[in-house]
Protein backbone atom coordinates (compact mmCIF):
# COMPACT_ATOMS: atom_id res chain seq x y z
CA UNK A 1 0.00 0.00 0.00
CA UNK A 2 1.39 3.34 -0.84
CA UNK A 3 0.43 6.05 1.56
CA UNK A 4 0.43 9.85 0.40
CA UNK A 5 3.21 11.54 1.70
CA UNK A 6 2.89 13.19 5.42
CA UNK A 7 2.25 17.02 4.62
CA UNK A 8 4.20 19.79 6.35
CA UNK A 9 4.11 23.86 7.31
CA UNK A 10 3.78 25.39 4.09
CA UNK A 11 2.19 22.92 2.06
CA UNK A 12 -0.89 23.23 -0.38
CA UNK A 13 -4.09 21.50 -0.51
CA UNK A 14 -6.76 22.05 -3.03
CA UNK A 15 -9.90 22.72 -2.31
CA UNK A 16 -12.03 21.35 -5.08
CA UNK A 17 -16.03 20.29 -6.08
CA UNK A 18 -16.65 16.64 -7.72
CA UNK A 19 -20.65 16.86 -7.55
CA UNK A 20 -22.70 19.75 -5.95
CA UNK A 21 -21.74 23.20 -6.52
CA UNK A 22 -20.27 25.10 -3.59
CA UNK A 23 -19.71 28.83 -3.39
CA UNK A 24 -16.81 30.18 -2.34
CA UNK A 25 -18.15 32.11 1.44
CA UNK A 26 -19.56 28.59 2.15
CA UNK A 27 -16.04 27.65 2.49
CA UNK A 28 -14.72 30.46 4.35
CA UNK A 29 -14.26 28.08 7.87
CA UNK A 30 -12.42 25.20 5.84
CA UNK A 31 -10.04 28.29 4.60
CA UNK A 32 -9.68 29.24 8.17
CA UNK A 33 -8.78 26.02 9.42
CA UNK A 34 -6.12 25.38 7.03
CA UNK A 35 -4.61 28.87 7.40
CA UNK A 36 -4.42 27.77 11.14
CA UNK A 37 -2.52 24.76 10.42
CA UNK A 38 -0.12 26.45 8.28
CA UNK A 39 -1.42 25.29 5.11
CA UNK A 40 -1.59 26.87 1.70
CA UNK A 41 -5.27 27.00 0.96
CA UNK A 42 -5.85 26.75 -2.93
CA UNK A 43 -8.99 27.06 -4.75
CA UNK A 44 -10.19 24.90 -7.51
CA UNK A 45 -11.71 26.55 -10.40
CA UNK A 46 -14.60 24.02 -10.09
CA UNK A 47 -15.85 26.03 -6.81
CA UNK A 48 -18.36 28.44 -7.86
CA UNK A 49 -19.15 26.91 -11.21
CA UNK A 50 -23.25 26.19 -11.48
CA UNK A 51 -24.88 23.25 -13.94
CA UNK A 52 -28.24 22.41 -12.42
CA UNK A 53 -27.06 21.09 -9.27
CA UNK A 54 -23.63 20.36 -10.19
CA UNK A 55 -20.19 22.21 -9.55
CA UNK A 56 -19.86 23.04 -13.84
CA UNK A 57 -19.99 20.77 -16.47
CA UNK A 58 -18.37 17.11 -15.55
CA UNK A 59 -15.81 18.01 -17.96
CA UNK A 60 -15.02 21.22 -15.88
CA UNK A 61 -15.09 19.33 -12.63
CA UNK A 62 -12.77 16.65 -14.18
CA UNK A 63 -10.45 19.11 -15.31
CA UNK A 64 -9.85 21.15 -11.90
CA UNK A 65 -9.61 17.65 -10.40
CA UNK A 66 -7.27 16.63 -12.57
CA UNK A 67 -5.07 19.64 -12.90
CA UNK A 68 -4.65 19.31 -8.62
CA UNK A 69 -3.83 15.63 -9.27
CA UNK A 70 -1.12 16.50 -11.60
CA UNK A 71 0.43 19.64 -9.66
CA UNK A 72 3.53 18.88 -7.82
CA UNK A 73 3.06 21.48 -5.40
CA UNK A 74 -0.53 19.99 -4.64
CA UNK A 75 0.50 17.68 -1.41
CA UNK A 76 -3.54 16.87 -0.85
CA UNK A 77 -7.33 17.36 -2.68
CA UNK A 78 -9.83 18.44 0.07
CA UNK A 79 -13.46 17.66 -1.54
CA UNK A 80 -15.38 20.64 -1.12
CA UNK A 81 -18.96 18.80 -1.21
CA UNK A 82 -20.84 15.62 -1.78
CA UNK A 83 -24.20 14.98 -3.10
CA UNK A 84 -24.19 13.23 -6.27
CA UNK A 85 -22.09 13.73 -9.21
CA UNK A 86 -18.41 12.79 -8.67
CA UNK A 87 -19.21 9.27 -10.98
CA UNK A 88 -19.82 11.29 -13.72
CA UNK A 89 -16.42 12.47 -14.50
CA UNK A 90 -14.77 9.44 -12.84
CA UNK A 91 -14.21 8.20 -16.59
CA UNK A 92 -12.52 11.36 -17.53
CA UNK A 93 -9.58 11.21 -15.13
CA UNK A 94 -6.33 10.17 -15.81
CA UNK A 95 -4.52 8.46 -12.70
CA UNK A 96 -1.40 7.66 -14.02
CA UNK A 97 1.03 10.88 -12.78
CA UNK A 98 -1.12 9.86 -9.23
CA UNK A 99 0.16 6.71 -9.12
CA UNK A 100 3.60 7.38 -9.43
CA UNK A 101 3.37 10.60 -7.40
CA UNK A 102 0.05 10.20 -4.65
CA UNK A 103 -1.62 12.85 -2.78
CA UNK A 104 -4.24 12.59 -0.31
CA UNK A 105 -7.88 12.32 -1.51
CA UNK A 106 -9.86 13.65 1.01
CA UNK A 107 -13.79 13.32 1.70
CA UNK A 108 -16.79 10.84 2.61
CA UNK A 109 -19.90 10.29 1.40
CA UNK A 110 -20.54 10.77 -2.83
CA UNK A 111 -16.48 10.59 -2.64
CA UNK A 112 -16.88 6.99 -1.82
CA UNK A 113 -16.13 6.69 -5.72
CA UNK A 114 -12.68 8.16 -5.74
CA UNK A 115 -12.04 6.14 -2.46
CA UNK A 116 -12.78 2.58 -4.12
CA UNK A 117 -10.89 3.74 -7.18
CA UNK A 118 -7.34 5.05 -5.76
CA UNK A 119 -7.49 1.90 -3.44
CA UNK A 120 -7.72 -0.40 -5.94
CA UNK A 121 -4.80 1.28 -7.10
CA UNK A 122 -3.25 0.15 -3.74
CA UNK A 123 -3.18 3.60 -2.54
CA UNK A 124 -4.77 4.84 0.85
CA UNK A 125 -7.36 7.11 0.98
CA UNK A 126 -8.48 9.61 3.71
CA UNK A 127 -12.32 8.88 4.90
CA UNK A 128 -13.35 12.39 6.11
CA UNK A 129 -15.20 15.40 6.95
CA UNK A 130 -15.51 17.28 3.54
CA UNK A 131 -14.23 21.10 3.49
CA UNK A 132 -17.94 22.88 3.79
CA UNK A 133 -19.50 22.87 7.57
CA UNK A 134 -16.07 21.80 9.06
CA UNK A 135 -16.94 24.07 11.56
CA UNK A 136 -19.92 22.60 12.80
CA UNK A 137 -18.08 19.04 13.27
CA UNK A 138 -16.77 18.19 16.39
CA UNK A 139 -13.50 18.75 17.17
CA UNK A 140 -12.24 14.92 17.01
CA UNK A 141 -13.09 14.92 13.55
CA UNK A 142 -11.31 18.21 12.85
CA UNK A 143 -7.80 16.97 14.59
CA UNK A 144 -8.19 13.55 13.53
CA UNK A 145 -8.16 14.85 9.90
CA UNK A 146 -4.74 17.02 10.93
CA UNK A 147 -3.42 14.07 12.76
CA UNK A 148 -3.42 11.87 9.39
CA UNK A 149 -2.07 14.83 7.57
CA UNK A 150 0.95 15.53 9.65
CA UNK A 151 1.78 12.00 10.13
CA UNK A 152 0.11 11.48 13.70
CA UNK A 153 -0.51 7.49 14.56
CA UNK A 154 -4.52 7.44 14.48
CA UNK A 155 -5.91 5.15 16.90
CA UNK A 156 -10.13 5.05 18.53
CA UNK A 157 -11.11 3.83 21.78
CA UNK A 158 -14.84 4.05 21.90
CA UNK A 159 -17.71 2.81 23.68
CA UNK A 160 -20.20 1.37 22.34
CA UNK A 161 -23.24 -0.63 23.80
CA UNK A 162 -25.05 -2.30 20.45
CA UNK A 163 -26.47 -5.40 21.26
CA UNK A 164 -26.08 -6.71 17.84
CA UNK A 165 -22.07 -5.81 18.35
CA UNK A 166 -19.82 -9.23 17.55
CA UNK A 167 -16.72 -9.19 19.57
CA UNK A 168 -13.50 -10.15 18.37
CA UNK A 169 -10.17 -8.85 16.70
CA UNK A 170 -8.78 -8.72 13.76
CA UNK A 171 -6.31 -7.01 11.40
CA UNK A 172 -6.71 -5.78 7.77
CA UNK A 173 -7.19 -2.70 5.34
CA UNK A 174 -10.33 -0.83 5.99
CA UNK A 175 -12.20 0.17 2.62
CA UNK A 176 -15.91 1.09 2.33
CA UNK A 177 -18.10 4.47 2.90
CA UNK A 178 -21.35 5.14 1.31
CA UNK A 179 -23.30 2.05 1.15
CA UNK A 180 -25.56 3.91 -1.52
CA UNK A 181 -22.37 4.97 -3.55
CA UNK A 182 -20.89 1.30 -2.99
CA UNK A 183 -24.27 -0.28 -4.44
CA UNK A 184 -23.78 1.83 -7.23
CA UNK A 185 -20.85 0.87 -7.86
CA UNK A 186 -21.41 -3.11 -7.87
CA UNK A 187 -20.42 -4.46 -11.38
CA UNK A 188 -17.90 -1.89 -12.51
CA UNK A 189 -14.42 -1.06 -12.93
CA UNK A 190 -14.31 0.54 -10.08
CA UNK A 191 -16.38 -1.88 -8.12
CA UNK A 192 -15.29 -1.93 -4.36
CA UNK A 193 -13.25 -4.84 -3.34
CA UNK A 194 -13.46 -6.54 0.10
CA UNK A 195 -12.00 -9.71 0.51
CA UNK A 196 -9.48 -9.95 3.63
CA UNK A 197 -10.80 -6.00 4.15
CA UNK A 198 -12.75 -4.21 6.84
CA UNK A 199 -15.35 -3.05 5.40
CA UNK A 200 -16.75 0.52 6.46
CA UNK A 201 -20.16 1.31 5.71
CA UNK A 202 -22.52 4.83 6.48
CA UNK A 203 -25.45 6.48 4.98
CA UNK A 204 -27.84 9.11 4.97
CA UNK A 205 -31.10 9.91 4.12
CA UNK A 206 -32.44 6.73 2.61
CA UNK A 207 -35.48 4.78 3.00
CA UNK A 208 -35.29 1.94 5.39
CA UNK A 209 -35.95 -0.72 2.37
CA UNK A 210 -33.31 1.27 0.40
CA UNK A 211 -31.39 -0.26 2.73
CA UNK A 212 -32.37 -3.62 2.97
CA UNK A 213 -32.21 -4.07 -1.12
CA UNK A 214 -28.84 -2.52 -1.00
CA UNK A 215 -27.58 -5.22 2.01
CA UNK A 216 -29.34 -7.76 -0.06
CA UNK A 217 -27.24 -7.00 -3.23
CA UNK A 218 -24.00 -6.85 -1.22
CA UNK A 219 -25.03 -9.82 0.43
CA UNK A 220 -25.38 -11.72 -3.31
CA UNK A 221 -22.64 -10.05 -4.82
CA UNK A 222 -20.62 -11.81 -2.07
CA UNK A 223 -19.36 -8.73 -0.76
CA UNK A 224 -19.75 -10.37 2.89
CA UNK A 225 -18.37 -14.05 2.13
CA UNK A 226 -14.76 -12.92 3.36
CA UNK A 227 -14.75 -9.70 4.75
CA UNK A 228 -12.94 -10.01 8.10
CA UNK A 229 -15.08 -7.44 9.94
CA UNK A 230 -17.62 -4.64 9.44
CA UNK A 231 -17.64 -1.29 10.57
CA UNK A 232 -20.65 0.98 10.88
CA UNK A 233 -21.07 4.37 10.83
CA UNK A 234 -23.95 6.33 11.08
CA UNK A 235 -26.94 6.09 9.34
CA UNK A 236 -28.86 8.90 9.96
CA UNK A 237 -32.17 10.57 8.61
CA UNK A 238 -33.61 7.01 7.93
CA UNK A 239 -37.07 7.54 6.24
CA UNK A 240 -39.94 5.26 6.08
CA UNK A 241 -42.96 4.39 4.41
CA UNK A 242 -46.87 5.03 5.32
CA UNK A 243 -46.70 1.41 6.21
CA UNK A 244 -43.50 0.61 8.41
CA UNK A 245 -40.70 -1.43 7.10
CA UNK A 246 -40.78 -3.01 10.56
CA UNK A 247 -36.79 -2.44 11.61
CA UNK A 248 -34.34 0.05 12.20
CA UNK A 249 -31.96 0.70 9.59
CA UNK A 250 -29.11 -1.07 12.67
CA UNK A 251 -31.87 -4.47 12.39
CA UNK A 252 -31.74 -4.61 8.87
CA UNK A 253 -28.06 -4.70 8.75
CA UNK A 254 -27.83 -7.26 11.79
CA UNK A 255 -30.20 -9.11 10.34
CA UNK A 256 -28.53 -9.46 6.96
CA UNK A 257 -25.36 -10.18 8.38
CA UNK A 258 -26.55 -12.81 10.78
CA UNK A 259 -25.21 -15.77 9.26
CA UNK A 260 -21.46 -14.58 9.32
CA UNK A 261 -19.20 -14.84 11.91
CA UNK A 262 -16.45 -12.07 11.46
CA UNK A 263 -16.99 -9.46 14.00
CA UNK A 264 -18.85 -6.78 13.71
CA UNK A 265 -19.67 -2.96 15.20
CA UNK A 266 -22.56 -0.44 15.50
CA UNK A 267 -22.13 3.07 16.24
CA UNK A 268 -18.52 4.00 14.88
CA UNK A 269 -18.26 7.66 14.76
CA UNK A 270 -18.10 8.44 11.15
CA UNK A 271 -20.01 9.12 8.12
CA UNK A 272 -23.48 11.91 8.23
CA UNK A 273 -22.75 12.59 12.17
CA UNK A 274 -21.79 15.71 13.83
CA UNK A 275 -18.26 13.26 14.77
CA UNK A 276 -17.40 12.31 11.75
CA UNK A 277 -13.54 10.96 12.58
CA UNK A 278 -11.33 10.51 9.83
CA UNK A 279 -10.82 7.25 8.57
CA UNK A 280 -7.59 5.60 6.25
CA UNK A 281 -8.93 3.87 3.36
CA UNK A 282 -6.18 0.95 1.96
CA UNK A 283 -3.88 0.92 5.17
CA UNK A 284 -3.92 -1.71 7.63
CA UNK A 285 -5.78 -1.08 11.03
CA UNK A 286 -6.31 -3.87 14.20
CA UNK A 287 -10.11 -3.68 15.18
CA UNK A 288 -10.86 -4.90 18.66
CA UNK A 289 -14.53 -5.09 19.55
CA UNK A 290 -15.03 -5.78 23.56
CA UNK A 291 -18.26 -6.15 25.43
CA UNK A 292 -19.37 -2.26 25.32
CA UNK A 293 -16.36 -1.15 23.72
CA UNK A 294 -14.16 -0.90 20.64
CA UNK A 295 -10.48 0.12 19.28
CA UNK A 296 -9.69 0.94 15.80
CA UNK A 297 -5.30 1.46 15.69
CA UNK A 298 -3.44 2.18 12.56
Amino acid sequence: MKRPKTLSQGDQVAIVATARKVKLEALQPAIDLLKSWGLVPIIGDSIGLENHQFAGSDEARAEDFQKQMDNPKIKAIWCAKGGYGTVRMLDLLDFSRFKNNPKWIIGYSDITVLHATVNQMNIASLHAQMAIQIDTKSEQSRESLRDVLFGKTLQYELETTSKYNKIGKVSGKIVGGNLSVIYSLCGSSTALETQDKILFLEDLDEYLYHIDRMMQNLKRNAYFNNVKAIIVGGFSSMRDNSIPFGQTAEEIISETLSGYDFPLVFDFPAGHIKDNRALIFGQTATLTIENQKASLIY
